[in-house]
């Protein structure tokens, strides 16, 4: 699944650059929707030990991102781009809420979420689960997740996906995002879905 994961990013890439003269497009104006059997029915644990499921619970669009709290990789560049995207949709009264289903769940426990994901938002919620319901959740996303090497110090480094996902407050797919967009352009984007639901 990783030359999926590759080619979306190379479509969900073209189509975005390919807006940027289109201000805050509706999602088929803007050519990133996607029809892609992305998403659906997930039970996950929050950082505060509440039952999630893939829809939420205020009905919000939601950024949803696999990676885990300790990434020293891609995520340092996701998490938090998905805090400025949400943080820069707030002063537009948009409310996103993002959100991070943990590849590492060892490691990742409630009390290490919480500390790490709410230095970037306070709406920030990470999730965790049984090891069936987190694939689960990776089977629902196509998300693979491998460890590469264990540091000196015995902490594994996984390789994951790298893509951002766009879910309606029902949890239902609408696009990805890749992380390399401008915290603007993705806003745009965001906002165009927001303004067309």
């Amino acid at each position: 699944m990783k030359w999926l994961a590759a080619a979306l990013a190379t479509i969900a890439l073209a189509a975005g650059a390919a807006a940027q003269d289109s201000p805050a497009a509706p999602p088929s104006g803007d050519g990133i929707a996607l029809p892609l059997p992305f998403g659906g029915p997930f039970a996950l644990t929050d950082q505060f030990g509440r039952t999630r499921s893939e829809a939420d619970p205020d009905g919000r669009l939601q950024l949803l991102f696999f990676g885990y709290a300790n990434c020293e990789a891609i995520c340092t560049v996701a998490l938090p781009h998905m805090a400025e995207v949400v943080q820069a949709l707030r002063l537009r009264d948009i409310a996103v809420r993002p959100v991070m289903i943990t590849v590492d769940p060892e490691r990742d426990t409630p009390a290490v979420m919480a500390a790490a994901l709410g230095k970037l938002d306070p709406d920030f919620v990470g999730l965790t689960g049984s090891p069936a319901a987190l694939a689960e959740a990776y089977g629902r996303f196509a998300v693979e997740s491998s460890v590469v090497f264990v540091t000196p110090e015995g902490k594994p480094v996984f390789a994951h996906g790298s893509l951002i996902y766009l879910l309606d407050g029902q949890g239902r797919f609408l696009t990805v995002i890749p992380p390399i967009l401008s915290t603007d352009r993705a806003a745009e984007i965001v906002a165009g879905f927001a303004a067309a639901g």
